[in-house]
């Protein structure tokens, strides 16, 4: 049986997203003007007020997509061609060295082809980012700067909040990428004042294949596909309404239970984290303050250990953990984010979530406590391997 320690990759379905999935595949079209079509409808607006309710935001700003990935898309394309269409100037955007591959992939495409230009700031060693660096960054043509809330590898949380109002004042609107900050954290859209905001449903135990936009209304943003003109016309295509269900009724259960889960999750991860780097040549990464990151994520440094020996053994033994994110075409260069942050070593995630219990974390020390230390001393001195100075 596996131990499963990589929620931040994927979470298990919930019984409730399961349910709400089975019940609505056998759904008509929801633009469809018969009764089954308006069911089916009704079927999609009751998640979209489950998604509202959860993001404090409103109904009218929930977009469903396909994940978090046409989430942060549509927004940074949508608002960079949008605000181009407006002004006839190329728009300048800000993001981060740390973001995720769907964020840092839309600005460079963008770049790359002329239709925008882009400030990358970087973080602290952390992984958290500044707001003053932000804001330093802030250019006259800037339209739009798109920072997540919380980083999936290291777990660092970002004050978006912060960085919203002082954008605002300037005339900027705030994206940010909540996709791996939902399950633990609050999310305030309107409280926060942030014009845009991706969540994807596999994060939180919804199914895979669906996420949110969120919107502000008033925002202009380009569509990136053109069609019937659902979604008031920036996101065309029929609704997905079996798995739009499942998304709002695994995130309205996810925000119901979320402070519990916070807390065990503090507690395992805290254990975790303690019980590993008393081991020789292990390290803990990201922020030392708990309130500046996610309870959910223990992200690991291993010195003298060969990445792919660490895999295989983690493997045998049923515990599945990360060395990475898993958004990637599967490369195995160091990620942009320990770049970006310094981190040097065999780098291991283990992150928790809805199922996570005492005994995965008791079945994941055993097993990491035993297979760290034999590697170590098994890697001699060859390349890629080597102990920290």
């Amino acid at each position: 049986m596996t131990t499963y320690l990589d929620h931040a990759a994927s979470s298990p379905p919930r019984p409730v997203a399961r349910a709400a999935l089975d019940a609505g595949l056998a759904s008509a079209n929801a633009s469809a003007g018969h009764l089954a079509g308006q069911q089916a409808r009704a079927a999609v607006e009751t998640a979209r007020e489950q998604v509202a309710t959860a993001l404090r935001c409103s109904p009218h700003d929930v977009v469903f997509t396909s994940g978090g990935t046409e989430a942060d898309n549509l927004a940074i394309k949508g608002v960079a061609w949008a605000a181009q269409r407006r002004t006839g100037r190329i728009p300048h955007l800000i993001t981060t060295a740390v973001e995720h591959p769907a964020v840092l992939e839309a600005v460079r495409w963008l770049v790359t082809r002329g239709e925008a230009t882009a400030t990358v700031v970087a973080p602290a060693p952390d992984g958290r980012v500044e707001v003053d660096a932000v804001l330093d960054a802030v250019c006259e043509d800037t339209v739009l700067a798109s920072v997540m809330t919380a980083n999936n590898e290291l777990g660092a949380v970002n004050d978006v909040a912060a960085m919203a109002r002082a954008l605002r004042e300037r005339e900027v609107a705030l994206h940010t990428d909540a996709v791996q900050a939902v399950g633990t954290l609050d999310v305030d859209v309107q409280g926060w004042g942030i014009a845009a905001l991706a969540i994807s449903a596999h994060k939180f135990g919804g199914p895979q294949g669906v996420g949110v936009a969120v919107l502000r209304r008033g925002l202009a943003v380009e569509p990136l596909s053109h069609g019937g003109g659902q979604d008031r016309g920036v996101r065309s295509g029929t609704f997905a309404a079996a798995l739009d269900a499942a998304c709002g009724a695994a995130l309205e259960e996810a925000v119901r239970d979320r402070e519990a889960l916070r807390r065990r999750c503090r507690s395992l991860s805290d254990r975790l984290a303690a019980e590993l780097i008393s081991l020789d040549g292990v390290h803990r990464n990201g922020p030392t303050d708990p309130a500046h990151r996610l309870a959910s994520i223990v992200h690991l440094s291993l010195d003298g250990v060969d990445p792919d020996r660490l895999a295989l053994e983690l493997d045998r033994a049923g515990l599945a953990a990360s060395g990475g994110a898993a958004c990637g075409s599967g490369a195995s260069a160091a990620s942009p984010v320990l770049q970006a942050t310094g981190v040097s070593g065999t780098p291991l995630r283990l992150s928790l979530g809805w199922t996570s219990t005492a005994a995965d974390v008791d079945r994941a020390l055993d097993v990491l406590t035993t297979v760290i230390p034999r590697l170590r001393a098994g890697a001699g001195t060859r390349p890629g391997v080597a102990a920290r100075p």
